[in-house]
C-alpha cells in the first residue's frame, strides 16, 4: 500500500472526500504520526501470533499498522459515519474486521469466541475521557480471555492508574486497575499528533491482566476503597465510618486495630493489601 493512513495529507483527503464531521460528544481525535503508531506496537509488545480487539478505530490509522503486526485484528466502531471510510481504507488487509456497535452494549465474550478463536486477547485502544473508566472497568470485570490491554488515553488519567501510595495521584482508580492488572506508563503522546488536536496530551498505558485474582468478596472490597476515598482527606477511621459501609466508628477501628493499620491514616496511605486486610477483617453485616 503506497499510501499510509497515517498521513495528513491522506487523513484530510480521506475527511474531505466523505464530508466527515468530528463528533465531540465521541471524542474523535485520529492519530498522524507513523513514529507514535511504531511505538505502539513495539512497546505493546504486538506479535505477528496475535488476535486483537481493537476498540474506536475511526478511519483505520491505528488498525493498519495492528493488521500489519498481528494474525487478526477485530474493531468496534461505534460511529456509522465511518464504516464506508473504514471500507475504503482497510480493503487491502484480509485479517481486519469491523464491528459497528457501542462496546459497552457488546457481548464481548460471545465476539471473542466467534470472531477472535476463543482468545486469548489484546486489546488496543484509544478511548476519549469520558468513556476511559467504563469500557476499562467492562473489559477486566466480566472475566474474559484477556492477556493485556494497551489504551491510549488522556495524560492525567493514566497517571492516576499507574498512581502509587502517598501521591496526590492515587485513588479508588488506581487501587481498581492495580487489582487486576500490573499497569505501566509505555508511551507519552503529544497533542500535536492528532487531527484534530485535542487541548490535552495523552499517554499509552499498558495493563497486563494478572494470572490470580486475591480471593475475596469484591463488591465488599471495593466498596471499603470507594468508603475510603469518598472522604480522603479524613482519616480512614472516620472516613469509612462516616461513608457507605453504615458501620458505627467503634467497629471499624477494632477491624483497623485487627488489621494493624494506625487509625489516623489516610486513604492515600493504605496499599492495596492494607484494603483486602480491612474488607476480610469486617464483622458479616448486612451492607448490600
Amino acid at each position: 500500500m503506497n499510501k499510509r493512513l497515517y498521513s495528513p495529507k491522506y487523513v484530510k483527503e480521506i475527511i474531505d472526500k466523505y464530508e466527515f464531521g468530528f463528533s465531540k460528544s465521541l471524542g474523535q481525535n485520529f492519530l498522524i504520526d507513523g513514529n507514535v503508531l511504531n511505538n505502539i506496537i513495539k512497546m505493546g509488545e504486538i506479535t505477528k501470533e496475535d488476535l486483537i480487539l481493537e476498540i474506536g478505530p475511526g478511519i483505520g490509522t491505528l488498525t493498519e499498522e495492528l493488521a500489519l503486526n498481528s494474525k487478526k485484528v477485530v474493531a468496534v466502531e461505534i460511529d456509522k459515519n465511518l464504516l464506508p471510510i473504514l471500507d475504503e481504507t482497510l480493503k487491502a488487509y484480509d485479517n481486519i474486521e469491523i464491528v459497528h456497535g457501542d462496546i459497552l452494549k457488546i457481548d464481548i465474550e460471545k465476539l471473542i469466541l466467534e470472531k477472535l478463536d476463543g482468545g486469548p486477547i489484546k486489546v488496543v485502544a484509544n478511548l476519549p475521557y469520558y468513556i476511559t473508566t467504563p469500557i476499562i472497568g467492562k473489559l477486566l470485570e466480566e472475566n474474559l480471555n484477556i492477556q493485556s490491554i494497551i489504551v491510549m488515553i488522556q495524560k492525567e488519567v493514566a497517571h492516576r492508574i499507574v498512581a502509587k501510595p502517598n501521591t496526590k495521584d492515587y485513588g479508588a482508580l488506581s487501587i481498581f486497575i492495580n487489582f487486576y492488572t500490573d499497569p505501566e506508563i509505555i508511551l507519552k503522546v503529544p497533542k500535536t499528533v492528532f487531527m484534530p488536536q485535542p487541548k490535552v496530551d495523552s499517554a499509552v498505558v499498558k495493563l497486563n491482566l494478572k494470572e490470580e485474582l486475591p480471593n475475596i468478596d469484591r463488591e465488599l472490597f471495593f466498596k471499603v476503597v470507594k468508603s475510603a476515598f469518598g472522604k480522603r482527606r479524613k482519616t480512614i477511621l472516620n472516613s469509612l465510618s462516616t461513608g457507605e459501609l453504615g458501620l458505627e466508628k467503634e467497629i471499624i477501628k477494632n477491624v483497623l486495630e485487627e488489621a494493624n493499620i494506625p487509625p489516623n491514616f489516610r486513604a492515600e496511605n493504605l496499599k492495596i493489601e492494607d484494603f483486602i486486610k480491612i474488607s476480610e477483617t469486617l464483622p458479616p453485616l448486612n451492607i448490600y
